[in-house]
């Protein structure tokens, strides 16, 4: 266990989305536990259709700009994909969305144990982003998760513990 590692319950708590990064990069040994996360990630019928793309060169990162305003400076960005070629499916579904939604989940939570911010962005240009990585149609991206550390002067995100009660989601049949 290391330093940085926190309890479940730390993490569940207090993973948040941040909203501004320093520009200081990620270490490649967090970086590395964080996407591990990602591949030990439960998917359908265990056929792992996810493919993670690591943007942090200055190209790949313009690339980023263009497709979403989210990046919030951060130094590193996960463009979390799943091949719908490759997901299980049957004629009217296909599990690659929540396949790769369930990888993403995983990563963000190992990068919040491992003391890196994070944040889910789903407001991206999908079929700009495709073009600017050359991605074949079959790959999907799901989602963006920018990484890294937030900034000084950030303050959190107000609706952060803003939360309804569990009667209101769960009910007992």
């Amino acid at each position: 266990m290391n330093k940085d590692d926190k309890t479940f319950e730390e993490v569940i708590r207090e993973r948040t989305a941040t909203r501004k990064f320093k520009s200081t990069q990620v270490p490649k040994e967090k970086l590395n536990q964080i996407l591990e996360a990602g591949r030990l990630a439960p998917t359908a019928k265990n056929l792992q259709p996810q493919k993670i793309l690591v943007v942090s060169s200055t190209m790949g990162l313009e690339k980023i700009d263009k497709v979403t305003p989210c990046r919030f400076n951060a130094p590193t960005v996960l463009v979390v994909c799943s091949d719908k070629n490759i997901a299980w499916k049957n004629k009217d579904y296909s599990s690659y969305e929540i396949d790769a939604s369930i990888v993403a989940t995983h990563m963000m939570l190992e990068s919040t144990n491992v003391g890196v911010d994070n944040i889910w962005v789903l407001m991206f240009d999908k079929d700009q982003l495709k073009k600017e990585f050359n991605l074949s149609d079959s790959l999907e991206p799901v989602c963006l998760i920018p990484l890294g550390f937030k900034a000084l002067d950030y303050l959190g995100n107000p609706q952060h513990s803003i939360r309804k009660s569990i009667n209101e989601l769960v009910e007992y049949i």
